[in-house]
């Protein structure tokens, strides 16, 4: 097992490597016959490793941060676009550098070509790489453990990966500690653990750990909250802290500094687009562009966050209060689009200026559904701890239509182990989540408003 797990990491190295060093090359040739004569007349050799070495180190960064390396863990598409995505930002970047260190606007035409041939590249690279990962290591065979919860909606996300995952068998944890331990040894390359009580989850991970074999383990609220916790060594046994604040003083600070000032920049860059969607949705029916509703942000803090309206002006005359699902008819043209391309939230600008919401944080929710939340996950209150925010990480990892369960857990782990950095990272990674439809999908029409711990 481990001599395969070496060949799986040996060969997404060497195809990832691969990919940077085309990419590279092609970069450097563009460098060398076209942008540096642009440049200056004279540029020391030096000069020209900084320059190609600054793009190497971009898209490393970029292909790294959003998942273009990650073959085999992600789907062939994702893979593509992800590449392609940070290829897109590396390049663009680039020309802007080329344009500083000429003092003009350089004529695009050349990084375009660039693009082009970077995107067939990774066409071909993605469609090879990914097809010799699934001919040389068929889907992991799994056992999949469950609890009292119905195996349904974990086994729909395995089998979406069937390149990936293969569940063989389902085994109840009333069929025995003992039975199930058996059963392991027999086939199995891993192990799913699903909803188990916490004593006989604790003794099957350590029996697979014991026993060397992979295991899968869906996290419940304690797991999160202390995979967050602090390390401590104060006496001669590892010590966990739980904070009974989110965030320090410092990074309270540097929070609100930052939101100021990209709220500042970004209001500027986008007010045209502000002022031409403001115009779109006046002219199709004539009713208000923005819409307001009272959502809940830090300590349970009531606002009013704005949006531009993307459904009927009667949306919800019946008054009650529902989540968008698939194929709302409440939705008008225009608001399919803003909603589709993300510009109805760009109001919300205005509410991180005032400092009434953050860039990155759980995103607020009503208070008639807080409350049917709290219902069932009395944990729901934890996730305002901190400020609400513009994106955060149930959005990044998560959908539109992810559960609300999982949400929670997604909101707590960004609470646990926030960091300035993690803050700036979920910022790049939402530029990516932008332009993914299933981000925005509605939730479906049968879907509950929680699950059961």
């Amino acid at each position: 097992m481990k001599k395969l797990e070496t060949s799986r990491r040996i060969l997404i190295l060497f195809a990832s490597a691969l990919s940077l060093a085309c990419q590279i090359t092609a970069y450097g040739f563009l460098w060398f016959h076209y942008y540096k004569d642009m440049v200056a007349q004279i540029f020391w050799i030096k000069g020209d490793i900084l320059m190609i070495s600054i793009y190497a180190v971009l898209l490393f960064f970029f292909s790294r941060m959003y998942g273009g390396m990650k073959i085999g863990y992600l789907k062939a598409w994702e893979v593509f676009f992800s590449q392609v995505f940070s290829t897109l930002c590396v390049n663009i970047f680039s020309y802007g550098i080329i344009c500083l260190m000429s003092a003009k606007l350089v004529v695009p035409v050349y990084m375009l070509a660039l693009m082009g041939v970077d995107i067939v590249w990774i066409g071909l690279w993605t469609a090879i790489s990914q097809g010799l990962y699934s001919f040389l290591f068929p889907p992991r065979d799994m056992l999949l453990v469950s609890g009292g919860r119905s195996t349904e909606g974990i086994e729909s996300k395995f089998a979406s990966r069937p390149d990936k995952y293969k569940i063989c068998r389902i085994m109840n944890i009333d069929e025995g500690v003992e039975a199930i331990c058996a059963e392991v040894l027999n086939r199995y390359d891993a192990v799913v653990l699903w909803d188990l009580p916490m004593t006989e989850r604790n003794k099957i991970l350590k029996f697979c750990y014991g026993k060397s074999i992979r295991v899968y383990l869906m996290p419940k609220i304690p797991d999160v909250l202390i995979k967050g916790m602090t390390e401590m060594h104060i006496f001669d046994t590892p010590i966990y802290l739980t904070r009974e604040y989110a965030l320090t003083v410092e990074e309270s600070i540097v929070k609100r500094i930052v939101d100021i000032i990209c709220s500042l920049l970004l209001i500027v860059i986008t007010s045209p687009i502000m002022l031409i969607t403001a115009i779109f949705i006046k002219c199709y029916d004539w009713g208000p562009v923005l819409y307001k509703q009272v959502r809940c942000t830090q300590d349970s803090k009531e606002f009013k966050i704005l949006k531009f309206r993307s459904m009927k002006v009667d949306a919800e005359k019946d008054g009650k209060a529902r989540l968008a699902s698939k194929n709302d008819d409440r939705i008008t043209p225009i608001g399919k689009f803003i909603r589709a391309c993300r510009i109805d939230e760009l109001p919300q600008l205005f509410n991180i200026l005032k400092g009434e919401m953050s860039f990155i944080g759980p995103r607020p929710e009503r208070p008639e559904i807080i409350a049917q939340y709290i219902e069932d996950m009395p944990e729901f209150i934890f996730r305002m701890k901190v400020k609400a925010g513009l994106a955060g990480y149930a959005q990044v990892y998560g959908k539109y239509n992810t559960t609300p369960y999982d949400k929670l857990k997604l909101d707590l782990a960004y609470i646990e182990n926030y960091s300035i950095w993690l803050d700036f990272k979920l910022m790049l990674l939402t530029l990516k989540i932008v332009l993914k439809p299933e981000s925005t999908e509605g939730v479906e029409s049968n879907q509950t408003t929680a699950l059961k711990k």
